[in-house]
Protein backbone atom coordinates (compact mmCIF):
# COMPACT_ATOMS: atom_id res chain seq x y z
CA UNK A 1 0.00 0.00 0.00
CA UNK A 2 1.45 3.27 -1.07
CA UNK A 3 2.30 5.90 1.50
CA UNK A 4 2.05 9.07 -0.55
CA UNK A 5 2.95 12.13 1.43
CA UNK A 6 1.85 15.49 0.04
CA UNK A 7 4.02 18.40 1.11
CA UNK A 8 2.36 21.75 1.70
CA UNK A 9 4.01 25.10 2.13
CA UNK A 10 4.13 25.57 5.92
CA UNK A 11 2.91 29.12 5.75
CA UNK A 12 0.07 28.41 3.32
CA UNK A 13 -1.96 25.56 4.80
CA UNK A 14 -5.09 27.71 4.74
CA UNK A 15 -4.86 28.22 0.98
CA UNK A 16 -6.91 25.33 -0.34
CA UNK A 17 -6.84 26.63 -3.91
CA UNK A 18 -3.12 25.97 -4.41
CA UNK A 19 -2.36 23.28 -6.95
CA UNK A 20 -0.15 20.82 -5.13
CA UNK A 21 -0.16 17.90 -7.56
CA UNK A 22 3.18 18.88 -9.01
CA UNK A 23 4.65 18.88 -5.52
CA UNK A 24 3.65 15.39 -4.47
CA UNK A 25 6.37 12.91 -3.64
CA UNK A 26 6.15 9.33 -2.53
CA UNK A 27 8.09 8.60 0.64
CA UNK A 28 6.96 4.96 0.70
CA UNK A 29 9.60 2.29 0.36
CA UNK A 30 9.09 -1.20 -0.99
CA UNK A 31 10.92 -4.11 0.62
CA UNK A 32 13.52 -3.90 -2.12
CA UNK A 33 14.00 -0.17 -1.65
CA UNK A 34 14.35 -0.62 2.09
CA UNK A 35 17.15 -3.12 1.58
CA UNK A 36 19.05 -0.80 -0.75
CA UNK A 37 18.45 2.43 1.19
CA UNK A 38 18.35 1.51 4.84
CA UNK A 39 19.09 4.92 6.33
CA UNK A 40 15.75 6.59 7.19
CA UNK A 41 17.48 9.98 7.32
CA UNK A 42 18.57 9.62 3.70
CA UNK A 43 16.48 11.80 1.36
CA UNK A 44 16.28 11.45 -2.40
CA UNK A 45 17.21 14.38 -4.63
CA UNK A 46 13.53 14.86 -5.47
CA UNK A 47 12.54 14.91 -1.81
CA UNK A 48 15.21 17.46 -0.98
CA UNK A 49 14.21 19.67 -3.88
CA UNK A 50 10.56 19.70 -2.85
CA UNK A 51 11.32 20.15 0.84
CA UNK A 52 13.58 23.08 0.04
CA UNK A 53 11.03 24.60 -2.31
CA UNK A 54 7.98 24.18 -0.11
CA UNK A 55 9.39 24.61 3.39
CA UNK A 56 12.60 26.57 2.94
CA UNK A 57 14.76 23.91 4.55
CA UNK A 58 18.37 23.71 3.48
CA UNK A 59 21.63 21.80 3.79
CA UNK A 60 23.55 20.62 6.84
CA UNK A 61 25.40 22.75 9.35
CA UNK A 62 28.93 23.78 8.50
CA UNK A 63 31.61 21.25 9.53
CA UNK A 64 32.75 23.55 12.34
CA UNK A 65 29.20 23.85 13.68
CA UNK A 66 28.80 20.08 13.53
CA UNK A 67 32.00 19.60 15.53
CA UNK A 68 30.78 22.09 18.12
CA UNK A 69 27.45 20.27 18.37
CA UNK A 70 29.17 16.91 18.81
CA UNK A 71 31.42 18.39 21.48
CA UNK A 72 28.45 19.59 23.51
CA UNK A 73 26.95 16.11 23.37
CA UNK A 74 30.06 14.75 25.12
CA UNK A 75 30.07 17.33 27.91
CA UNK A 76 28.68 15.32 30.82
CA UNK A 77 27.72 18.19 33.17
CA UNK A 78 25.54 19.70 30.45
CA UNK A 79 24.06 16.31 29.54
CA UNK A 80 23.13 15.51 33.13
CA UNK A 81 21.62 18.97 33.58
CA UNK A 82 19.55 18.44 30.43
CA UNK A 83 18.37 15.03 31.62
CA UNK A 84 17.39 16.44 34.99
CA UNK A 85 15.36 19.21 33.40
CA UNK A 86 13.62 16.81 31.03
CA UNK A 87 12.83 14.55 33.98
CA UNK A 88 10.69 17.26 35.55
CA UNK A 89 8.76 17.62 32.29
CA UNK A 90 8.14 13.93 31.61
CA UNK A 91 4.46 13.94 32.71
CA UNK A 92 3.69 16.82 30.35
CA UNK A 93 5.61 15.16 27.53
CA UNK A 94 3.77 11.86 27.93
CA UNK A 95 0.40 13.60 28.10
CA UNK A 96 0.95 15.73 25.00
CA UNK A 97 2.45 12.86 23.00
CA UNK A 98 -0.58 10.70 23.76
CA UNK A 99 -3.03 13.51 23.07
CA UNK A 100 -1.55 14.35 19.66
CA UNK A 101 -0.61 10.81 18.60
CA UNK A 102 3.13 11.50 18.49
CA UNK A 103 5.92 9.10 19.40
CA UNK A 104 7.06 10.37 22.85
CA UNK A 105 10.65 9.38 22.11
CA UNK A 106 10.57 11.67 19.09
CA UNK A 107 9.41 14.61 21.20
CA UNK A 108 11.95 13.99 23.95
CA UNK A 109 14.73 13.66 21.37
CA UNK A 110 13.88 17.08 19.93
CA UNK A 111 13.71 18.65 23.38
CA UNK A 112 17.00 17.03 24.37
CA UNK A 113 18.74 18.37 21.28
CA UNK A 114 17.38 21.88 21.66
CA UNK A 115 18.30 22.04 25.35
CA UNK A 116 21.79 20.67 24.71
CA UNK A 117 22.50 23.27 22.06
CA UNK A 118 20.61 26.28 23.43
CA UNK A 119 22.34 29.65 23.33
CA UNK A 120 23.05 31.11 26.79
CA UNK A 121 20.48 33.70 27.80
CA UNK A 122 18.33 33.36 24.70
CA UNK A 123 15.20 32.52 26.70
CA UNK A 124 15.39 35.31 29.24
CA UNK A 125 12.28 37.53 29.00
CA UNK A 126 14.38 40.56 28.07
CA UNK A 127 16.13 38.75 25.22
CA UNK A 128 12.88 37.28 23.93
CA UNK A 129 10.97 40.55 23.92
CA UNK A 130 13.92 42.37 22.34
CA UNK A 131 13.35 40.56 19.06
CA UNK A 132 16.95 39.34 18.81
CA UNK A 133 15.81 35.73 18.52
CA UNK A 134 13.18 34.28 16.19
CA UNK A 135 12.56 31.04 18.09
CA UNK A 136 11.88 30.57 21.77
CA UNK A 137 11.48 28.08 24.57
CA UNK A 138 12.42 24.44 25.05
CA UNK A 139 11.73 23.36 21.48
CA UNK A 140 12.85 26.63 19.86
CA UNK A 141 9.50 27.42 18.26
CA UNK A 142 8.61 30.59 16.40
CA UNK A 143 5.57 32.78 16.95
CA UNK A 144 4.34 31.76 13.50
CA UNK A 145 3.63 28.27 14.83
CA UNK A 146 0.90 29.69 17.04
CA UNK A 147 -0.57 31.30 13.92
CA UNK A 148 -0.52 27.94 12.10
CA UNK A 149 -2.34 26.34 15.03
CA UNK A 150 -4.98 29.06 15.21
CA UNK A 151 -3.77 30.33 18.57
CA UNK A 152 -2.81 33.72 17.16
CA UNK A 153 -4.27 35.83 14.32
CA UNK A 154 -2.31 36.25 11.10
CA UNK A 155 -1.57 39.88 11.89
CA UNK A 156 -1.10 39.93 15.66
CA UNK A 157 -0.91 43.14 17.63
CA UNK A 158 2.18 43.95 19.72
CA UNK A 159 0.27 42.85 22.81
CA UNK A 160 -0.63 39.53 21.16
CA UNK A 161 2.97 39.00 20.07
CA UNK A 162 4.17 39.56 23.61
CA UNK A 163 1.60 37.04 24.85
CA UNK A 164 2.69 34.50 22.23
CA UNK A 165 6.33 34.79 23.25
CA UNK A 166 5.42 34.33 26.90
CA UNK A 167 3.47 31.20 25.93
CA UNK A 168 6.54 29.79 24.22
CA UNK A 169 8.63 30.48 27.31
CA UNK A 170 6.26 28.38 29.42
CA UNK A 171 7.82 24.87 29.35
CA UNK A 172 4.52 22.98 29.47
CA UNK A 173 2.91 25.17 26.82
CA UNK A 174 6.01 24.90 24.66
CA UNK A 175 5.82 21.10 24.73
CA UNK A 176 2.11 21.24 23.91
CA UNK A 177 2.75 23.55 20.95
CA UNK A 178 5.61 21.32 19.76
CA UNK A 179 3.31 18.28 19.83
CA UNK A 180 0.69 20.31 17.99
CA UNK A 181 3.24 21.28 15.36
CA UNK A 182 4.18 17.67 14.71
CA UNK A 183 0.51 16.68 14.55
CA UNK A 184 -0.10 19.48 12.05
CA UNK A 185 2.83 18.47 9.87
CA UNK A 186 1.86 14.79 9.91
CA UNK A 187 -1.59 15.72 8.62
CA UNK A 188 -0.02 18.00 6.00
CA UNK A 189 2.19 15.11 4.89
CA UNK A 190 -0.95 13.05 4.32
CA UNK A 191 -0.02 10.62 7.08
CA UNK A 192 -1.89 9.63 10.22
CA UNK A 193 -0.98 10.64 13.78
CA UNK A 194 -0.47 7.65 16.04
CA UNK A 195 1.24 5.57 13.35
CA UNK A 196 4.80 6.58 14.25
CA UNK A 197 5.46 4.47 17.34
CA UNK A 198 7.37 1.67 15.58
CA UNK A 199 10.19 3.72 14.13
CA UNK A 200 12.83 1.35 15.50
CA UNK A 201 11.53 -1.48 13.29
CA UNK A 202 9.68 0.31 10.50
CA UNK A 203 11.76 2.14 7.91
CA UNK A 204 8.69 3.98 6.69
CA UNK A 205 7.80 5.35 10.11
CA UNK A 206 11.42 6.26 10.85
CA UNK A 207 11.62 8.11 7.54
CA UNK A 208 8.47 10.04 8.41
CA UNK A 209 10.02 11.07 11.73
CA UNK A 210 13.23 12.05 9.94
CA UNK A 211 11.16 14.22 7.62
CA UNK A 212 9.37 15.85 10.55
CA UNK A 213 12.71 16.52 12.23
CA UNK A 214 14.02 18.11 9.04
CA UNK A 215 10.96 20.34 8.80
CA UNK A 216 11.31 21.35 12.44
CA UNK A 217 14.95 22.37 12.29
CA UNK A 218 15.66 22.97 8.61
CA UNK A 219 19.16 21.46 8.75
CA UNK A 220 19.93 18.30 6.81
CA UNK A 221 22.09 16.76 9.54
CA UNK A 222 19.38 17.23 12.18
CA UNK A 223 17.26 14.12 11.41
CA UNK A 224 20.23 11.80 11.96
CA UNK A 225 20.85 13.33 15.38
CA UNK A 226 17.22 13.05 16.40
CA UNK A 227 16.95 9.40 15.35
CA UNK A 228 20.15 8.69 17.29
CA UNK A 229 18.84 10.41 20.40
CA UNK A 230 15.68 8.30 20.17
CA UNK A 231 17.88 5.27 20.93
CA UNK A 232 19.51 6.90 23.99
CA UNK A 233 18.94 4.59 27.02
CA UNK A 234 18.78 7.57 29.40
CA UNK A 235 16.01 9.19 27.37
CA UNK A 236 14.19 5.87 27.19
CA UNK A 237 14.39 5.74 30.97
CA UNK A 238 12.83 9.17 31.23
CA UNK A 239 9.92 8.40 28.95
CA UNK A 240 9.15 4.82 29.94
CA UNK A 241 10.65 4.53 33.43
CA UNK A 242 9.19 5.55 36.77
CA UNK A 243 12.28 7.02 38.37
CA UNK A 244 14.12 10.28 37.97
CA UNK A 245 17.29 9.98 35.85
CA UNK A 246 20.62 9.57 37.55
CA UNK A 247 23.94 10.93 36.38
CA UNK A 248 24.86 9.02 33.26
CA UNK A 249 28.01 8.45 31.27
CA UNK A 250 26.11 7.16 28.24
CA UNK A 251 26.37 9.28 25.12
Amino acid sequence: MSFALTFFLAGSFADQSRDIHSNQIDLSRSAQAESTRPDPADFSAQELQLLQKRFGVHGPQTPIAQLFTAGLDHWLPLRNQTLDRLGTLTPTLRREAKSKGINPMFLVAILYDELQHAKPGEDTPLAVQSGLFKTHGLAQLGVEELIHQGLLPKNPSPHQLAWAKSELLNPERNISILAGKMHRLIIALDAKPGNNSNSSTSYREAHLLATLAYLHNGKLDYPTRILKYMQDPALHGLVYGNQEPTASTLI
